[in-house]
């Protein structure tokens, strides 16, 4: 037998010991896998509530924005050059500037306030437009946006500037803040999960410590001897993965029906758009605690 056939026939066996060992340390390897699970579990809800945060507070960051409201006498040629000097102007994005027209406003009101069709009726056949032109802009830095709404005002055309800028640098200080503090919270779930997974682990490799033993005394490497352990605990945390993706998905979805439907102010991101990134995330972090669980656990039984 070749040196190649040799080593697939031990990796073979290797592995098939590790699923019998599985089998029968099952009360071991069920609570493994609860435990794992239930890590999981509650590691992805807390992520998916910070993004979800972060998300909701990204949408009221939309407030850094500048309108411009010009004169109604202005014909739509100086319009166009006020709004091309806009673009033109430091911290500006250029991308973000957008011409609406009078037109284009007189249409959304009458659409916002359809109640009232005589009052347009009347606009339409007087021909008078009482809504200004607007340019919308959204700027870069917060600390700029003084000198930013001055030099718009001073645009000849420009009837008022509007600006929300200390509300979007509320919002923005908000945002980090507790973003900040559900990180810090996240990563301390994440070590308290990996010390509980790991003397959960500790206690499956406790109860063969005299298999452990045998082996070492007949001579079996330590490789030969850490594997099986190694891929069980792969085994481990790719079923516990799968089982918290499962349960997560139910959570998330019944939270999302119910926020859908009685809380319309708040936006929840759809599991579909975050599925693959909840799914890696948990056979990321389940195989490597499962691996380092195992290692650690086995490091004490291994010594000469």
């Amino acid at each position: 037998m070749s040196k190649k056939q040799r080593s697939r026939y031990s990796l073979g066996y290797l592995i098939s010991q590790a699923f019998k060992s599985l089998f029968r340390n099952g009360m071991m390897t069920v609570a493994s896998v609860a435990v794992l699970m239930s890590c999981l579990t509650v590691m992805g809800s807390f992520a998916l509530l910070v993004y979800n945060i972060d998300y909701n507070l990204d949408q009221l960051g939309s407030l850094n924005e500048v309108v411009v409201y010009c004169d109604t006498e202005l014909t739509r040629e100086q319009v166009e050059k006020i709004e091309i000097r806009v673009r033109l102007m430091d911290n500006v994005n250029e991308e973000s500037v957008k011409l609406v027209t009078k037109e284009e406003v007189l249409i959304e009101e009458r659409q916002k306030y359809s109640e009232f069709t005589d009052l347009f009726d009347q606009m339409d056949q007087s021909g008078v437009n009482p809504y200004p032109d607007t340019i919308i802009v959204q700027y870069e830095d917060n600390n700029k946006v003084p000198a930013l709404q001055m030099e718009l005002e001073q645009i000849e055309g420009v009837h008022k500037v509007q600006c929300r800028a200390d509300l979007a640098k509320s919002i923005e200080s908000l945002k980090n803040s507790i973003i900040f503090i559900f990180m810090w919270f996240l990563a301390i779930l994440f070590l308290v999960s990996v010390f509980v997974i790991i003397n959960t682990i500790k206690l499956a490799v406790y109860s063969r410590r005299q298999e452990i033993s045998i082996m070492r005394y007949v001579g079996a490497t330590r490789w030969f001897i850490t594997t099986p352990f190694v891929i069980e605990g792969v085994v481990i945390g790719i079923f516990s993965s799968a089982l918290a993706f499962g349960i997560e998905y139910f959570i998330y979805g019944a939270v999302y029906n119910t926020v859908s439907l009685n809380y319309g102010m708040v936006s929840i991101v759809p599991f579909a758009d975050l599925q693959t990134y909840i799914l890696a995330g948990f056979a990321i972090v389940g195989v490597i605690t499962g691996i380092i669980g195992t290692s650690i656990s086995l490091s004490k039984h291994l010594k000469a």
